[in-house]
């Protein structure tokens, strides 16, 4: 596979008719899903999971999307969605980069950008990353 950086975290999806919308590829909210998801499940791979995250008093909620649709996915289509941590201020910001494959034919369908900043869960308001972000999420940071 032909990835846009070295060392992706990737999760495999398949396009379900739940997908596709009227003009009959999937949906682009459909997309945002999947990178929610992948980036949900590459930090619980580092140890950041639900649990930790309201025992810590923190999470990273998104505050920016940026995205590129490059090519359409259809129903049965199988794709592959891989994520990066590319940069973060190591205090409360932390920016994500995606790209989403087909691996049947190599089209890169999507690349995007997500920008994450550390909140308190009780207050909501940004609050600075706990020593656990900064190990979990720093020892991901793409050229680290």
């Amino acid at each position: 596979m032909s990835w846009d950086l070295a060392t992706p975290f990737i999760i495999d999806l398949q396009v379900t008719a739940d997908d596709i919308d009227g003009l009959g590829h999937a949906n682009n909210a459909v997309y945002v899903a999947w990178l929610e998801r992948c980036a949900w499940r590459h930090s619980q791979r580092l140890g950041l999971d639900l649990t930790e995250y309201r025992r810590l008093d923190r999470a990273m909620a998104v505050v920016r999307h940026e995205i590129d649709y490059l090519a359409a996915a259809y129903e049965g289509d199988e794709v592959q969605l891989a994520t990066w941590i590319v940069d973060w201020d190591q205090r409360l910001k932390m920016t994500r980069r995606f790209q989403l494959v087909r691996p049947s034919d190599g089209s890169t369908l999507l690349r995007a950008q997500t920008t994450f900043v550390c909140i308190e869960l009780s207050s909501g308001k940004p609050k600075r990353m706990p020593a656990e972000f900064l190990e979990g999420y720093g020892a991901a940071l793409q050229g680290s």
